[in-house]
C-alpha cells in the first residue's frame, strides 16, 4: 500500500529538497503552502508562494496555499512561547502551522508530516529540546519526520512501519548550507528557490510598527499589518495614523490600498508623496497629517501651503502652514 505525506512547502530549499527524497522513496506527496503579511520575500507575482507553487508543479504534486488568519494575529500578539530577538514567535508559530498541517492530513487521508526543519539551523525554533515542544504541542508525535535530519532523532512510526527506509534518510545538522547544496546536486533539484523564512517580525526596525498596531487596536485585522510594508507609518490619533509615501511605488499601493472613506492627502504645488489617514477620521487629524506630510516636500518652511484632500469620491482644498519641525514629525514617527 502506497503511503501518503503532507509536507510543508514553504518555498525554501530544505523543504523542496525533504519533499524530493520523500517522493525518491515512492511516498505520495501533497504540499501545504503558508503564506504570511510579515513574509519579506513576499511581492506581487513572486515570492515564496510563488517559488512553493513553481516547485510542486516541478514535482508534479497537488498544493494547497493557506493564509495565515486572525487566529495567526493573536498567537503573534500573545504567543506561549515568547519572543525571539524582535516579536518573532516563532515556537508558537511552528506549532500553529502543524496543528494546520495535522487537520490537512486527517482530512486528506494522509499518514504522516514531513517537514525540511534541519537541527539547529535556527537558533529558536530548531533546538533539540524545542523541536520535542513542537511535535509534543502540535499533537504530531511519531507522525513528523524531518527527513534531513531524522538520524538524530528516534525513529518515527513512518520509519517504525517501514514506509520510509531510515538508512536513506540523513544526518545534518547546523546552520552551513554546504550539505543541502550538495544534496541538491545529487537529487537533482536546480534553480533554488528563495530561502525560506524571511520573516519581519524577526527585524528589529518593524518591531515599533508591530507594537503600535497592538497597543491602539482592540480587534485585529490583516490589513493593518499588510499596510505596515508601505512607507513611513505616523500615529497621529489613538484610533488613527497617517501613512506617507518614500516613493512613487508606496504611492501606487497606498492609493491601490485605499478605502472610499479613508483621507488622500497630496501637495498642490510641487512633486509630493501620498498620505493615507487610516482609522478614525477627522478635521482635526487630516491637518496634521497635512502638517506631517509637508515635512517630506520642498515646501518651504513658514509657508502658506495648498494641499488636495480627496475621500469618498469628493475632493477638498486645505490651505496649511508649513510650521512643523524636524522633531516635530519624529515625535509621530512610529518607523
Amino acid at each position: 500500500m502506497k503511503r501518503k505525506a503532507v509536507a510543508l512547502l514553504s518555498g525554501g530549499l530544505d523543504s523542496t529538497l525533504a519533499v524530493k527524497m520523500m517522493l525518491d522513496m515512492g511516498i505520495e506527496v501533497e504540499a501545504l503552502n503558508f503564506t504570511s503579511p510579515f513574509c519579506t520575500c513576499t511581492g506581487k507575482n513572486a515570492g515564496c508562494k510563488s517559488e512553493a507553487v513553481r516547485v510542486a508543479q516541478e514535482f508534479d504534486i497537488p498544493i494547497k496555499v493557506v493564509h495565515k488568519g486572525l487566529d495567526y494575529l493573536e498567537i503573534v500578539r500573545n504567543p506561549s512561547h515568547g519572543y525571539g530577538k524582535g516579536v518573532n514567535p516563532c515556537v508558537d508559530c511552528r506549532i500553529y502551522l502543524l496543528r494546520k498541517a495535522k487537520e490537512y492530513m486527517l482530512e486528506s487521508g494522509a499518514d504522516f508530516i514531513i517537514t525540511g526543519e534541519v537541527l539547529g539551523q535556527r537558533p529558536m525554533s530548531q533546538r533539540r529540546d524545542t523541536l520535542r515542544v513542537i511535535e509534543r504541542e502540535s499533537g504530531l508525535e511519531g507522525l513528523l519526520l524531518r527527513p534531513l535530519s531524522a538520524q538524530h532523532f528516534e525513529p518515527t512510526i513512518p520509519e517504525k512501519e517501514g514506509w520510509v527506509d531510515r538508512s536513506k534518510l540523513l544526518a545534518i545538522k547546523g546552520r552551513s548550507r554546504k550539505d543541502l547544496f550538495t544534496l541538491a546536486d545529487e537529487l537533482d533539484v536546480a534553480n533554488y528557490p528563495c530561502p525560506a523564512g524571511g520573516c519581519l517580525l524577526t527585524e528589529l526596525s518593524f518591531v515599533p510598527k508591530i507594537k503600535d498596531i497592538f497597543e491602539h487596536t482592540a480587534e485585529l485585522n490583516l490589513r493593518d499589518f499588510r499596510l505596515l510594508k508601505i512607507g513611513r507609518h505616523f500615529r497621529i490619533g489613538k484610533e488613527s495614523k497617517v501613512i506617507i509615501g518614500r516613493n512613487e511605488s508606496d504611492n501606487n499601493l497606498l492609493e491601490a490600498a485605499r478605502q472610499p472613506d479613508e483621507a488622500a492627502i497630496t501637495w498642490l504645488d510641487g512633486n509630493t508623496p501620498v498620505g493615507i489617514v487610516v482609522g478614525a477620521q477627522g478635521d482635526e487629524l487630516n491637518n496634521l497629517a497635512a502638517r506631517i506630510l509637508l515635512r517630506y516636500t520642498r515646501a518651504e518652511p513658514g509657508s502658506s501651503c495648498s494641499l488636495e484632500l480627496r475621500v469618498n469620491n469628493t475632493e477638498q482644498r486645505l490651505s496649511i502652514t508649513h510650521d512643523m519641525s524636524e522633531n516635530g514629525v519624529e515625535s509621530f514617527l512610529v518607523a
